[in-house]
């Protein structure tokens, strides 16, 4: 059985009093066991990071940012290895993983260009004889928590920024497929980044609760579901930390009667579906705008659901694999029944689905509910599988004020030919991200990635510039050289209580 470690700046021996089971999902079957770490194992890290800290944050940002460079060649050498690890553990097809670490890439090409990013600002002349400049500096020592199913793309988005202005970042990813991210980390020294400046520590609450604790640290970035990002974000900020903390996701995708409902039909199939809708980013719910509309595109729907194919995460066919544990399986299964105990019609059945030799596998059918309504808690909650809910709005007010309304604003689309619907919407919904006949409208790696109200709870987004202003501290200095004599100018005063 393959043996996971920590990845630190220090010799471990590899033992831990607890570990973890990674299993492979296709079958059910224990693959690997990953160490559960402590505070003490923390302490450690922490202290290799602030060690060679100093020395990092004193490189010239060009020197730091050919580090990156050679760490995304690498990682583009070894992208096949990396995606068959990743699908491996966490189940979705081996093309679904290219684009997950693709995905991570991109911010990690958006970093190289970090010099350009902390020139800063200046001013001469602001007073006789008075300049001011400002910078932007490290904070010191960062941490990032990283959910299961994205395990290359989302630790890229936050230690890329990260270490990319100049911190030294500590990486605790999810012990469900934990494979990958210490990859990331192996490479990044390979690419020439001193020891201490990214390490990976597993484990589970003690370590998420060691690293929200510690005084060492000085921000937390995590992504999970919106419960454990509003417990990070308290926790954090109770110990003085900067926290980015992204949560869970209900996304919209309204459907107006002018759409072109083949495309839209085709966009569904993969926001709903991909990667076993086990995406924060992915489309639950979709909100066609009239009964004429609602009937042609359940239709379509149910015709397009016919021709997916589940299989395992290896088949180059199989348009999504299994979910990533029993545990989720049953969860979602529940979700269905839960769907159904309340009054939604169950349209397709996705439960006890099976693959001849894979019985053991944890995967789940594709599912339609329709007439869904607001008041069912399998609309209100999160159900993070190959579910798709139809909820039926009688016009564009109406669809308009479902995602508005629900308690989370991550993303949401909106299919219409239709300019001035399409500018309404855009203006009008309370939603972070928006797309426009774009079913998941993640953010491409310069502009950035955030929700609104239990979707993300701090005050900076993930990537881009917002992810850089996360990183770093703003320093303004005001200066003036004399010419050598006084010269009794006071034009520039500071104002102080008389």
């Amino acid at each position: 059985m393959r043996e996971i470690t920590h990845k630190l700046a220090f010799a471990h021996d590899g033992s831990a009093p607890r570990h973890g089971d990674v299993f492979d999902p296709n079958n059910g079957v224990v693959q690997a066991r990953v160490p559960l770490g402590d505070a003490a194992l923390l302490d450690r890290a922490v202290a290799a990071a602030h060690a060679a800290q100093p020395a990092w944050a004193a490189m010239n940002p060009q020197r730091r940012a050919r580090v990156l460079f050679r760490f995304k060649q690498l990682v583009e050498d070894n992208m096949q290895s990396l995606a068959e690890l990743l699908s491996s553990e966490h189940g979705k097809v081996v093309d679904d993983a290219k684009g997950d670490i693709q995905r991570g890439l991109e911010v990690v090409e958006f970093c190289c260009g970090i010099p350009h990013m902390l020139k800063g600002e200046y001013t001469q002349g602001a007073g006789p004889g008075i300049d001011v400049f400002s910078m932007r500096q490290p904070l010191g020592v960062g941490a990032g928590i990283t959910p299961f199913n994205f395990p290359a793309m989302i630790p890229m988005w936050m230690f890329a920024t990260a270490v990319a202005v100049g911190n030294c970042f500590i990486l605790k990813p999810s012990e469900r497929d934990p494979s990958v991210p210490v990859r990331l980390v192996e490479l990044f020294l390979e690419a020439g980044a001193p020891e201490g400046v990214l390490q990976c520590v597993h484990g589970d609450k003690e370590m998420v609760d060691a690293i929200l604790d510690h005084p060492g640290i000085a921000a937390v970035s995590f992504v999970g579901s919106s419960d454990i990002a509003h417990y990070v974000y308290r926790r954090s900020t109770e110990a003085g930390k900067r926290v980015q903390a992204m949560g869970g996701a209900k996304n919209h995708g309204i459907v107006m009667p002018d759409a072109d409902m083949d495309q839209t039909v085709a966009d569904l199939m993969g926001a709903a579906f991909g990667s076993a809708g086990e995406r924060c980013m992915a489309l639950p719910v979709v909100v066609p705008v009239g009964e004429d509309t609602a009937d042609r595109l359940r239709e379509k729907l149910v015709a397009a659901m016919g021709t997916l194919r589940v299989g395992v995460s290896t088949d180059p066919d199989a348009h999504y694999g299994p979910v990533v544990t029993a545990q989720h399986k049953q969860r979602v299964e529940q979700w269905i029944q839960t769907g159904i105990d309340e009054g939604a019609e169950l349209v397709v059945d996705g439960r006890g689905f099976t693959l001849q030799g894979h019985e053991q596998g944890y995967f789940v059918g594709p599912t339609l509910f329709d007439r869904v309504t607001t008041d069912m808690t399998a609309y209100k909650e999160e159900i993070f599988g190959p579910v798709l809910q139809m909820v039926r709005a009688a016009n564009f007010e109406e669809a308009l004020a479902l995602p508005t309304r629900h308690q989370y604003g991550n993303g949401v689309a909106l299919f219409t030919r239709n300019g001035h619907a399409a500018r309404e919407f855009v203006s009008r919904v309370q939603v972070g991200m928006v797309g426009i006949n774009v079913p998941i409208p993640v953010p491409v790696s310069y502009h950035s990635f955030g929700g609104w109200k239990r979707s993300g709870f701090g005050d900076h987004n993930q990537y881009g510039m917002e992810g850089v202003r996360f990183w770093t501290k703003v320093k303004t200095v005001t200066q003036r050289w004399p010419d050598g004599g006084a010269t009794g100018d006071s034009a520039f005063i500071i104002p102080t209580m008389g």
